[in-house]
């Protein structure tokens, strides 16, 4: 059991080897070495024939960089595939395919003349054209809202009305002298019943609820008993 007020060693997780990482520092020290041989078998001597290998991957990665970017492919290609020549054919020329005691006037040239293109791809990639991605977003988003004029135009969708909504039309009244004789003389039973009852004449809506029928019908029938 750790002592109370001591922190427990932090173990540090196992150092594994990544063969891939391994297979990568050991083509780019080959790489890197054939291009030195070369430059020195050009008339490079020196810290010169150490700076080629350098100028190469430097150039191979600032177009990697600008693929991976998305923006400008064509330039990036183009720049990628110049580096990877260089080196690739570094790479060849020293596999034995090429006198390095008496190199050809020509790859002299293409040595010698390297230095340029390398400034000249390095400067393109670095300093090309960017897209601004914040404003092409915004200028999106501007096109996708609609404006506020014409938000104003737009007119709130019309509802059909429902059946209950609708208001049925009132039953039109009866003439007073198409009621039936039976409900009339019923109608004064039940006005007489309620006179004695009350000691006044009974209105429309108490005869209507005594007799159970519709408000005009009760109307037409108070109109009888006048």
């Amino acid at each position: 059991m750790p002592e109370p007020g001591r922190s427990r060693a932090v173990r540090n997780p196992p150092v594994r080897i990544d063969a891939v990482l391994v297979q990568a520092v050991i083509a780019a020290a080959l790489s890197f070495a054939h291009l030195h041989d070369l430059a020195v078998a050009a008339g490079q001597d020196g810290w010169k024939a150490w700076a080629y290998p350098v100028s190469v991957d430097l150039l191979l990665v600032a177009a990697w960089k600008r693929l991976r970017s998305g923006e400008s492919k064509t330039a990036g290609w183009s720049w990628f595939l110049v580096a990877l020549a260089a080196s690739l054919g570094a790479n060849i020329a020293t596999a034995g395919l090429l006198d390095l005691g008496h190199v050809p006037p020509w790859l002299r040239v293409l040595v010698a003349g390297w230095p340029a293109a390398a400034f000249l791809g390095g400067t393109l990639l670095a300093h090309g054209p960017a897209v601004d991605r914040a404003a092409v977003t915004a200028e999106t988003d501007d096109i996708d809202e609609p404006a506020p004029e014409e938000a104003r135009k737009v007119e709130p969708p019309v509802h059909a009305a429902t059946p209950e909504l609708i208001a049925e039309p009132a039953p039109p009244t009866p003439p007073a002298d198409h009621v039936p004789a039976a409900l009339i003389a019923h109608a004064r039973k039940v006005a007489t019943e309620h006179h004695t009852r009350t000691g006044a004449p009974i209105d429309t809506a108490t005869l209507r609820a005594r007799l159970g029928v519709p408000a005009p019908l009760a109307e037409a029938i108070a109109a009888r008993l006048t």
